[in-house]
């Protein structure tokens, strides 16, 4: 998933080491939350939407097969009662739990968890986070359009959903987790069509009450919702149309509750050294990493000495500083809170000087000339002519060209146009929290290809081999993040990347709402986790 930089928004954050969250069982039900955007919500419909802004909602309003313990990275069952796999990593069988209905008032059946992979997967769909499910078996031909839905996928019986894969695949479970595989009523997808993602229908904690385009969005309480005591609140607005310094004197004067679009930048600092402010604020990590390419088609970036001088060179806390301290200084493309981080690893550390000797050994005594694309949105102009300072000090000369995004992006997936690229306002956020997932699109060979995401044009086809088997790891957590600690360690060695921070996550919440920390800035609700946040004034 693709995030605006230091925008305050599209927030992982992640609790420590995955540690389940302190739910309060006892707290009171009742109450409301207000929530600012301000920009209008462009779909609520699962198969579709991929933004940081309906992400959570989409989260409230629909379940799938598994989710995740509120607060963390935990998998856990929740349309689901159970889930087997079998011997080989290949056949899942999950059983439904009785008595589960959509907001329609209909009980789920495996027939629906059949349309809805189904769907998700049709190309007539168009859904974006088809890919995903490129492990079911059938998914080539059927998202080619040929054949009748995945063929991997079978009802068993009306509670009994078979799913069979075309290879191991350890992220599967996770894969299921993703709002793509929530599961949807077909017959309020087929009488609606188009206007499903205006008007919709799933069986989560909270169902749309209320959509005044351009005003507000509200959710109510889902009184059948199968899990005891959720949600919390009765009802959730969110007010659409509020720029964030207009949305943060809001929640200042208490007319409302969470700023959706974060705290502001240029109200960062006010906001952070108010004393009146300072109890309000929430702050988490995030699976993200903010990298400079080093585009290995391109010379000189294709011999590695030059590639590793690159990395000494970056003086990263110079660049948090920048940013008011709003990341922690990266040295490896997983971030701190990512399973199959290497806690151990020190990676490359600022040395000019080294940087200088190793340049002149690897034959450029004298630096040379590149060019650096950066996203033309604040602050990554500001953060590229940092990285400029830096690499002028080792002789290396680099004209900042800054581009409209989707022209950065652009540049990035043609082989010879692009020698360096600050990511910043296209960094990378994991879709799920699984190490693979920031190897893939990013590193791995299949995103070396015109129009892909691997803007170093990275291609190690022994460590390719090594993330296929990493993934195949089923049921062995611990050998598959020893597997991928090594993989990312050994890239750093290849240094196709200078990783240069992991952003932090910063909110506020009002006096009025209350729970842990990390239900308002939630790994998987992005931002927060409405399910579980509780009024504070609720009796």
């Amino acid at each position: 998933m693709k995030t605006m930089l230091l925008s305050g928004i599209a927030a992982l954050a992640l609790g420590a080491s995955g540690a389940l969250a302190q739910v309060d069982q006892d707290a009171p039900q009742g109450g409301e939350m207000t929530v600012t955007y301000q920009d209008d919500v462009a779909t609520l419909d699962p198969a579709i939407g991929y933004d940081w802004q309906n992400w959570s909602m989409i989260k409230s309003l629909f379940d799938g097969l598994t989710g995740y313990e509120p607060g963390t990275t935990k998998l856990r069952n929740e349309l689901a009662e159970s889930h087997e796999i079998s011997e080989d990593g290949l056949t899942h069988t999950f059983k439904l739990k009785d008595g589960i209905t959509f907001h329609n008032g209909r009980e789920i059946t495996a027939q629906d968890v059949k349309y809805s992979l189904d769907r998700v997967t049709n190309p007539e769909t168009r859904s974006p986070g088809a890919g995903f499910f490129g492990m079911i078996e059938g998914f080539d031909s059927w998202n080619a359009g040929e054949g009748d839905g995945l063929s991997g996928v079978k009802v068993v019986d009306d509670k009994t959903v078979e799913i069979t894969l075309s290879r191991p695949d350890a992220t599967f479970g996770h894969v299921m987790a993703l709002n793509f595989a929530s599961v949807v009523p077909q017959e309020a997808v087929e009488e609606l069509g188009e206007d499903f993602g205006r008007n919709p229908v799933g069986s989560g904690a909270f169902e749309l009450a209320e959509w005044l385009p351009g005003q507000r969005v509200v959710f109510e309480a889902y009184e059948d919702y199968h899990r005891a005591g959720v949600p919390k609140l009765d009802r959730v607005t969110f007010e659409i149309g509020l720029e964030p310094t207009v949305a943060l004197l809001r929640i200042q004067n208490g007319d409302a509750d969470i700023p959706g679009d974060g705290i502001p930048p240029a109200q960062f600092l006010q906001t952070m050294n108010d004393p009146a402010m300072a109890e309000r604020i929430v702050e988490g990590g995030q699976l993200h990493t903010g990298y400079i390419t080093l585009n290995m088609q391109m010379a000189p970036f294709d011999q590695p000495e030059v590639r590793k001088a690159v990395n000494m060179a970056i003086d990263k806390d110079r660049i948090v500083q920048m940013i008011n301290g709003r990341a922690v200084p990266a040295n490896q493309p997983l971030p701190p809170t990512m399973p199959g981080y290497d806690e151990e690893y020190e990676g490359y550390a600022y040395d000019p000087e080294a940087a200088r000797q190793m340049l002149a050994d690897a034959g450029f005594p004298d630096g040379f000339e590149t060019e650096l694309y950066v996203m033309n949105v604040d602050p990554n102009p500001r953060i590229a002519q940092a990285i400029q300072q830096d690499l002028s000090q080792i002789g290396i000369t680099a004209e900042i060209r800054s581009l409209a995004q989707a022209n950065v992006i652009a540049a990035g997936g043609e082989a010879d146009q692009a020698p360096m690229i600050w990511s910043g306002g296209m960094a990378w956020i994991a879709d799920f929290p699984d190490p693979s997932n920031f190897y893939g699109p990013i590193l791995g060979c299949a995103g070396a290809v015109p129009g892909g995401w691997n803007w170093s044009w990275y291609c190690n086809e022994e460590i390719d081999a090594r993330a296929a088997e990493a993934d195949a790891m089923v049921g062995d957590e611990a050998a598959r993040e020893d597997a991928w600690r090594q993989i990312y360690v050994d890239i750093m060695e290849d240094a196709p990347w200078v990783p240069v921070f992991n952003e932090q996550r910063f909110t506020l919440r009002s006096d009025s709402v209350a729970g842990d920390d990390s239900l308002f800035v939630d790994p998987v609700h992005i931002p927060v986790n409405y399910d579980y946040v509780h009024s504070s004034n609720a009796e």
